[in-house]
Order: C-alpha cells, then sequence, then structure tokens
C-alpha cells in the first residue's frame, strides 16, 4: 500500500487542498484502524496548516505539520530573504522522513504549482524527483487546461517525477458540458500518457468530511494505489 503521497498542482489555487482534504477525510473514514498524517512541509503565511489543525484532530505539533514556515506569503526563496533566513531543505527531509516512519500513510501537499521555486535553484518538482515521491497532479477545470497539465507532466516527466495520476478539480461550479469540453480526460490521457483519476466537483463546504470522503471514493484510487 502506498505509505506517502504529494499532491501538487498546475499553479496556486488549482484545487491542492481540496484533495488533501478529502483524502484524508477518506483515509479517516475507512481505514481507521491505521494511523495517518499530514504535512505542507513549506509554508509562507497563514494558510494551509492552520486550516488542517481546525478540520482534523491530529496528532502532530505544528511543527510536525510544517517544519519549515515563513511569515510574509510570498515564494519561499523571497519570504525567507526578508527574515534574513534560509530555506532549510535539510529540517524538512528530517522531518518528513521521521513522521513517515511513524504512519501508515502521509499526504503531504506542496507548495504552490509543480514548477513553484522552493530555493533559488530548486522547484516542487525537483523536490519531487530527488526525494522519489509518488505524487498527483491537481488540474483546475477551466479554459486552458490541457495546456497546463501538457506542460506540467513534461516538467515531471523531465525531472522524473513519480507522476501516479491526474486529478481534475472544479474550482468553480461547472457543468458536465464544461468539464467535457474544457478538460476531456481521454484527450488529456492521449496527450500526457498519464492517467486521470477523476474529477473533484465543486465543494462549498469543506468541513463536511462525509461528503469529502465520498468524493474522493469516486476517484481511481486503485490506480493511485497501483
Amino acid at each position: 500500500m502506498l505509505n506517502a503521497l504529494l499532491i501538487t498542482g498546475t499553479d496556486t489555487e488549482a484545487g491542492k487542498t481540496v484533495l488533501t482534504t478529502a483524502l484524508a477525510a477518506y483515509w479517516q473514514k475507512y481505514y481507521p484502524q491505521r494511523s495517518w498524517g499530514i504535512m505542507k512541509p513549506i509554508q509562507s503565511g497563514i494558510g494551509d496548516r492552520e486550516w488542517y489543525q481546525q478540520v482534523f484532530t491530529l496528532e502532530q505539533s505544528a511543527e510536525e505539520i510544517t517544519p519549515l514556515y515563513f511569515q510574509a506569503p510570498l515564494a519561499p526563496p523571497i519570504a525567507a530573504a526578508r527574515e534574513n533566513r534560509q530555506v532549510d531543505l535539510a529540517v524538512v527531509w528530517q522531518a518528513l522522513s521521521e513522521l513517515r516512519s511513524r504512519r501508515d500513510f502521509l499526504l503531504i501537499e506542496a507548495l504552490g504549482g509543480l514548477g513553484s521555486p522552493v530555493t533559488d535553484e530548486l522547484t516542487v518538482a525537483d523536490l519531487a524527483g530527488e526525494w522519489r515521491l509518488p505524487t498527483v497532479l491537481v488540474v483546475p477545470v477551466r479554459l486552458g487546461a490541457i495546456a497546463q497539465a501538457v506542460a506540467n507532466v513534461a516538467l515531471a516527466r523531465q525531472i522524473r517525477v513519480n507522476l501516479k495520476g491526474i486529478v481534475l478539480n472544479c474550482v468553480q461550479p461547472r457543468s458536465d458540458a464544461e468539464i467535457a469540453d474544457w478538460t476531456p480526460p481521454d484527450l488529456i490521457q492521449s496527450l500526457t500518457n498519464t492517467p486521470v483519476l477523476g474529477c473533484l466537483p465543486y465543494l462549498d463546504n469543506l468541513n463536511d468530511l462525509d461528503k469529502l470522503a465520498q468524493v474522493a471514493s469516486n476517484l481511481d484510487l486503485e490506480t493511485l494505489q497501483s
């Protein structure tokens, strides 16, 4: 069974937090006997760490959820420079390795998109590849999504990211026709040679964990585990 999963996206606001929350709700509901954890390894400004602490009862400290935190809501190298600090990836790797060893399953939400900078030299894709993290790419359902999916999968392939699949996400209410026209799964799979695991509907209440677990159960999780 998959031990860890990195959730990244084509860009910011793609729906990484929605997918991470849905998968956590699914794991909590259907695997109550197994331990799990959540990480937002690097965070700039208030956001996802605080959300996960609010919606889940986590046996994790704030530092275990987010080992590297910066005040300004900017890209990490820029936020770190404002505080006269460095983006110390050794701290992140140690925290991730320790938590992963103590959990049956670990969800890791990346910052920004797959091409977002982590340091002056490295992107999220670089870390996913170097740390050999199984990865899912979230693609928002909107005009231009096909090109975004193709470009991001090309980046992942170039850096040898273990990309398990793509999840489409409705960032706004979308009709079936809009989903079919803007993010046709068969075309995206054909162009990227990457499985589309499903489409998350627009969710206006992320506090409804039962609904989130149901939504996650509709994804092709068997392919994700393979």
